[in-house]
């Protein structure tokens, strides 16, 4: 399977080979004996002792060069749109959370997010939409923007969330408990500037080698998937510290 995956988008092949190579060129350069030769033997020793060494230098080049697209795009990542954020007004640091209102994974992922930020009143949640999932989850998306433009985007995230599943009903009954002026959304909407943050959120995720939701952005690193507390603790250490 992932053999066919890599053959479908040649970019990934180019750089599993590219990383593999490097990973490669590692264990020689750390096998080679001071006369210069190196021993096969012991580098396929090595390879068999010790297999999580290439898996973990091809993690190390992911992270390395995902590091470089945040760096370049960190003001757009971690500024939020309107008031789509929780925590801290002046933090230390910003989790990011791409999300998808039909995603369970992200769903999952709330209680995580109020604890996190019960725990270090130095953390803010920035909340970034990145409907994949649905067409509702576009009108979710671009209804969760507005109530973002209008300041009332908590009630209408939470809301949503905890309708379960997602429905033109379940976004319905989000507006009226956020109490969102139906009027102006609508012409928010309408405008390049709802568009444009979703293409953008949808072009950053691309760059980040983001396949799925719920993917995190702390500091220079990316994470995916639902996270445990723990782990998600550790990142905004690292991400301090750093």
């Amino acid at each position: 399977m992932m053999i066919d995956k890599l053959a479908r988008n040649p970019l990934a092949m180019l750089l599993a080979f590219l990383l593999a190579a490097i990973a490669g060129a590692a264990i020689f350069a750390a096998l080679r004996p001071a006369s210069g030769a190196v021993d096969a033997a012991a580098v396929r020793a090595a390879l068999l002792e010790n297999p999580e060494i290439i898996p973990e230098a091809m993690q190390r080049l992911r992270d390395k060069e995902t590091g470089k697209v945040i760096a370049s795009q960190r003001a757009s990542i971690v500024t939020p749109f309107g008031k789509a954020w929780k925590g801290a007004a002046d933090p230390q640091v910003t989790v990011v959370a791409y999300m998808d209102y039909a995603c369970g994974f992200c769903r999952q992922s709330l209680p995580m997010i109020d604890k996190l930020i019960a725990s270090d009143p130095g953390v803010r949640v920035v909340f970034r939409e990145l409907p994949v999932l649905s067409a509702e989850s576009r009108v979710a998306a671009e209804y969760s923007l507005a109530a973002a433009e209008q300041g009332k985007f908590a009630t209408f995230h939470d809301t949503l969330f905890a309708a379960g599943q997602l429905s033109q009903a379940s976004i319905d009954a989000a507006i009226d408990r956020a109490g969102l002026d139906r009027t102006r959304a609508k012409a928010f909407i309408a405008t390049p500037a709802a568009e444009q943050e979703i293409s953008r959120n949808l072009q950053t995720a691309g760059q980040l080698g983001v396949t799925g939701t719920p993917s995190w952005v702390v500091g220079d690193r990316v994470l995916s998937g639902a996270v445990t507390l723990e782990a998600m603790k550790e990142a905004v250490a690292a991400a301090r510290a750093a």
